[in-house]
């Protein structure tokens, strides 16, 4: 995996990465596949895309995110290593942690919550117009 836009810090942290959950290159079947999709004739015509696949576990990636090859044999082996430490950890992950929270943020709030929402709104729009009349009179 030697690629001009991958630097060796993060070919390292990768490989340590795969070392501490268990993925050995053994273990990968990887094949090179004709790309699709929109990105013009130069991109359906190469067999950039990369189908990697896990024998112990048996997760499937499929990256063509980018146009090189080796960038995406890097992306997928990162998102290999994302989708087991997903299996592995469950509610721990920091995807799953980050998916979670945005869910929360997402949520409607309750009718009590809108309520102690806007009584503060308006408590402090008073606040406020009580300083615009009052001070600025000389």
């Amino acid at each position: 995996m030697a690629d001009v836009f991958i630097t060796s810090e993060k070919k390292q942290a990768l490989e340590e990465r795969m070392i501490r959950l268990g993925i050995l290159e053994k273990d990968l079947i990887e094949k090179f596949v004709l790309g699709a999709g929109s990105g013009g004739q130069k991109l359906n015509k190469t067999s950039s895309c990369v189908f990697l696949q896990h024998l112990k576990s048996g997760l499937e990636i499929k990256c063509q995110r980018e146009r090189s090859r080796e960038l995406n044999r890097f992306v997928a082996r990162r998102e290999l290593c994302d989708r087991l430490e997903e299996r592995i950890l469950g509610q721990q992950s920091a995807r799953q942690q980050a998916n979670e929270k945005i869910r929360r943020q997402k949520r409607r709030r309750s009718r009590r919550q809108k309520e102690r929402v806007l009584d503060d709104k308006k408590k402090h729009s008073v606040k406020k117009q009580s300083r615009r009349s009052g001070n600025f009179e000389s």
